[in-house]
């Protein structure tokens, strides 16, 4: 066992994040991690006597009533999930000192973490609005300075017809698209290091076609090497976060359809599009695990959920309901 009086938190910190990189998390991620872990040790310097800054913290000081003080305080202006997220980094962060001998034990367990629903899926609102951003975008649009609709045609068909995460577009080689003709797949590098195989039509297939063929006329036939990128932008660069994230919503606006796209779910939209229409079209849960890369049967299982009570908000919409209810009024004994 180290000499625990030495550890400074906000070294090991950086220690932890160091060996956290190794499993190829997104940068947003990592500073997720970051930012949840410096946050509640500040907590622990303020609440100590005397104060002390953050690099004067010492993992000695981070007994369970400490660690349970200094997250009461961190939650009382937090929503659940925040709260949720920030002690499932500290878990993880003292499971990694404890593996590497530098503290004896975990005292997460002692500190109290609220319940969090299972996010609800937010589609696209409108049975037929996936369709209507296809077409929109796929005609040239005279506003655009350089328009490229075989490229965006590609990204919204992945995300709509794969349901595949931003992180995972972004990880998309060339090489990811394979398969024999009838047997074509994308092979996805999932979250939390999970790959899967989602199929692809014919449909998807013929979209990535055109797209890799527009984009050999653009920039050359070596920019289509199996190890390139499978998105760039419009100079034949790497595609990136938030360049992707402005892609999808110039995408929507030109479609004008803003007002059907969930708060909050701008991309994630098309994947819980995909899922929506996996459930109402008869999937299960366990067939939706699979296709979206869920870490747990009961994420995929709300799109079940929700499709069904989208059927009985449907069945009760029905006018004729409205007028059994008078009849029933006047046969049924008061």
């Amino acid at each position: 066992m180290h000499d625990k009086q030495d550890e400074s938190v906000a070294r090991l910190i950086e220690e932890f994040l160091t060996a956290r990189a190794t499993r190829k998390p997104s940068p947003h991620t990592l500073e997720a991690y970051r930012r949840d872990l410096r946050t509640v040790a500040a907590l622990v310097g303020e609440d100590a006597a005397p104060p002390l800054p953050l690099d004067r913290v010492m993992i000695s000081a981070l007994s369970p009533r400490v660690m349970r003080a200094a997250f009461a305080r961190f939650a009382a202006p937090r929503a659940a999930a925040s709260v949720h997220r920030a002690w499932s980094s500290w878990n993880a962060y003292f499971t990694f000192l404890v593996a590497e001998g530098v503290v004896a034990g975990n005292p997460m367990p002692a500190v109290g973490r609220p319940r969090t629903p299972l996010p609800q899926p937010k589609p696209l609102r409108g049975d037929d609005t996936p369709e209507e951003l296809l077409e929109s975008v796929a005609r040239e649009d005279a506003r655009q300075r350089d328009p490229w609709p075989e490229r965006d045609v590609a990204v919204v068909a992945l995300a709509l017809c794969a349901g595949l995460r931003l992180s995972e577009l972004l990880a998309l080689r060339v090489s990811s698209v394979g398969g024999r003709v009838g047997e074509r797949r994308v092979d996805v590098a999932g979250k939390g290091g999970r790959p899967r195989v989602v199929p692809i039509e014919p449909e998807l297939d013929r979209v990535l076609v055109a797209y890799l063929d527009s984009r050999a006329r653009r920039f050359g036939a070596r920019s289509v090497r199996p190890d390139s990128p499978l998105l760039v932008d419009r100079r034949g660069e790497p595609l990136r976060r938030g360049g992707l994230q402005y892609l999808v919503d110039s995408c929507y606006r030109r479609a004008g359809i803003g007002d059907r796209v969930p708060r909050g779910a701008r991309l994630h939209a098309l994947r819980h599009t995909f899922a929506t229409r996996l459930a109402e079209d008869g999937a299960s849960a366990a067939e939706i695990m699979r296709l979206l890369g869920h870490a747990s049967l009961a994420s995929s299982q709300t799109y079940i959920e929700v499709t069904a009570g989208q059927q009985r908000a449907a069945v009760r919409s029905n006018r004729t309901h409205r007028v059994l209810s008078g009849l029933l009024g006047d046969i049924l004994p008061r």
